[in-house]
């Protein structure tokens, strides 16, 4: 599927009061689990161009559920007219992330960013909001849509319009270390008792 992705993000301090309030609003529950981005580069070639080629594995937490696996190639990162982040977007599912996984390793292609998250999706207004819990890290709210529907869904958060901006993980992570002066963990690999009392919600 071929798209322009616009989103914004918000951090979130009491994300059941962002459940209750989009619940209240008329959104609709969606997928709920773990979400395993793998990023690849070679030698530095999408980074330099700010590429992104990614692999994504989704863990429903219904037991016996069947895991999706995403494959997709992001462009630059650009601001539309009205401010929010802006990228073309290719992605398309397959039937497993360890085929994928393997061909871009025999093209070439290393893994050079893992982030593990738990989340929770929502559909509301013609917009997706995803809240996404990491090991040790700040809990962010993403919106994706139209510039219409990213606006119906931030009112129906009940969140301050201030807090949802243009930007992308790492800049949130920065802060997130800068201000607890804790480093970031954002895969279970790392976890590895750092942050014990992460668990799947």
């Amino acid at each position: 599927m071929k798209a322009d992705e616009l989103e914004l993000k918000a951090l979130v301090h009491d994300p059941n009061a962002v459940i209750e309030a989009l619940l209240k609003a008329g959104a609709v529950a969606g997928f709920s689990g773990l979400m395993e981005d793998r990023k690849f580069d070679r030698d530095g070639e999408l980074t330099s161009r700010d590429e992104v080629l990614r692999v994504r594995l989704m863990r429903p937490s219904e037991t016996g559920a069947t895991p999706r696996a995403l494959v997709a190639w992001k462009g630059p990162t650009q601001r539309s007219a009205e401010g929010y982040k802006l990228r073309q977007e290719l992605e398309f599912e397959v039937t497993g992330a360890a085929p994928v996984i393997e061909l871009f390793q025999a093209l070439g292609f290393k893994v050079i960013v893992a982030i593990d998250r738990f989340v929770r999706f929502f559909n509301i207004a013609g917009a997706v909001a995803r809240l996404e819990w990491y090991p040790r890290m700040d809990t962010l709210l993403e919106i994706e849509g139209t510039g219409p529907a990213i606006e119906a869904a931030v009112e129906a958060t009940r969140l301050p319009r201030m807090l949802f901006l243009p930007e992308s993980l790492p800049e949130f992570v920065a802060r997130y270390e800068s201000r607890t002066g804790q480093r970031a963990i954002l895969t279970v690999q790392e976890l590895r008792g750092a942050a014990p009392g992460w668990r799947l919600r």
